[in-house]
Parts: C-alpha cells; sequence; structure tokens
C-alpha cells in the first residue's frame, strides 16, 4: 500500500489525497457503517480495492515498466459482445475494430444470455489485477468482497443498471454489495487525513488474518 502511493490516478480529480491515505478513508467509512468483526472483511475490501494500480508503477530496480494509465485506470467493461453506450467515451469504439465484426457486435456476442459475469471476459485494469491476484493467493475474503474488488469500476452495470442481459440470479445478489461498496468508494473522500500510525495495526491484522504471509503478484 506505501509502495502504492507513487501513483497519481489521473481519472480520479476528485481527490488530492495519496493512494493510501484514499484507501484509508474508504475503509473507515465503511467501519463506520459496519462496525465488528462480523465486517472485518468489509473493512479490508475497502483498504485494498485499488492496491491493482501498481501496475502503474514503474520501478527499474524491480524491473517493472509501469503499465499506462489507460491499461489500469478508469471504467470497465465486457468485452466479446457489442459495446454499449453505457459505456464513458464509448464514442472511441468506433476505432476497435471489434465493432465491425459480427462475432462480437451482434446480440449477445460470444456469451449465451444469462451466462454469469463470472463466465464474462472484461477489460484489463486494476479491478480484474487484484481480483486475480486474491484468487491465486488463495485468499479468504468472501464472495461478496470478490465482487467489490472485481467489479468496482464495472460503473455500466453497478451504475447504469446495464448488462443484465449476462447476469444470472448469483449476480444480482452480489449487485447490492458492490453498490454498498461504490458508495463508500465515491463519497468518503474528504479533506481530512486519516491517522496511518494509529492505523495500521488494525489493518495489518486484517491482511494477516485473510491472506497468507507472502504474495505472488
Amino acid at each position: 500500500l506505501e509502495y502504492l502511493n507513487q501513483v497519481i490516478d489521473d481519472s480520479d480529480p476528485d481527490t488530492n489525497l495519496s493512494q493510501i491515505e484514499h484507501a484509508l478513508q474508504t475503509a473507515e467509512a465503511i467501519r463506520s457503517e459496519y462496525p465488528g468483526e462480523e465486517y472485518d472483511w468489509f473493512h479490508l475490501t475497502g483498504l485494498i480495492h485499488d492496491l491493482g494500480k501498481i501496475l502503474a508503477v514503474a520501478d527499474t530496480e524491480r524491473g517493472l515498466d509501469g503499465l499506462p494509465q489507460w491499461a489500469v485506470v478508469g471504467d470497465t467493461f465486457p468485452v466479446g459482445c457489442p459495446f454499449r453506450t453505457s459505456i464513458v467515451f464509448s464514442d472511441f469504439f468506433q476505432a476497435n475494430p471489434n465493432i465491425h465484426d459480427s462475432k462480437y457486435n451482434v446480440g449477445t456476442g460470444i456469451y449465451s444470455p444469462g451466462c454469469g459475469l463470472r463466465k464474462v471476459k472484461m477489460s484489463w485494469g486494476h479491478d480484474e489485477y487484484m481480483y486475480q491476484v486474491c484468487v491465486a493467493n488463495g485468499c479468504s475474503l468472501p464472495e461478496e468482497a470478490l465482487y467489490m474488488i472485481r467489479y468496482h469500476s464495472f460503473y455500466p452495470w453497478h451504475h447504469a443498471n446495464d448488462y443484465d442481459f449476462l447476469c444470472d440470479d448469483h449476480d444480482r445478489k452480489m449487485l447490492p454489495w458492490v453498490q454498498r461498496f461504490n458508495a463508500f468508494d465515491l463519497y468518503s473522500k474528504s479533506s481530512a487525513r486519516p491517522d496511518l500510525a494509529i492505523l495500521k495495526p488494525y489493518y495489518c491484522g486484517l491482511i494477516q488474518k485473510y491472506f497468507p504471509n507472502v504474495l505472488a503478484w
């Protein structure tokens, strides 16, 4: 998380705070409304939800080139099916060859109606990367948390109520949790800086509870 502070998200003009300060603001806002050990997984999700943005970090000592921000931040959307106008800047898809390919631009594309989002390929970004990190390392966060991490930038779904034609009942059950999370992600931003020294022991304990000591990135 401290390493993530090197990233300045150009797609997020709502805050001048560092990445770790935004993460703590989100986590503490969730903790305030959902207190107690029953929801400690929700607190941790608020803390780590943007951790995938480390993809944008360039570090020659670690051999990291750093991906361009367009490949890391911003809204996400399904690929392999027609692009929807609910996607931000959707006009730019006119330059994408898939828009002229009948395999992808008709009906539900390569997917069966109601197949479920777990069978849908999403555009690459920090959401998908962090979700894959969680799964690959066998974290014990519940399914609700994994949906929040994987789909919090999927605004056409959780904000515009689009893409229901791809969803199954499990996705619809998870959607309210993603929407609850996004309210904290968007509206917990303020100029008040969280006290890292005070909060660090609590969140380090949660990391140890839900993740192994060493992670594969």
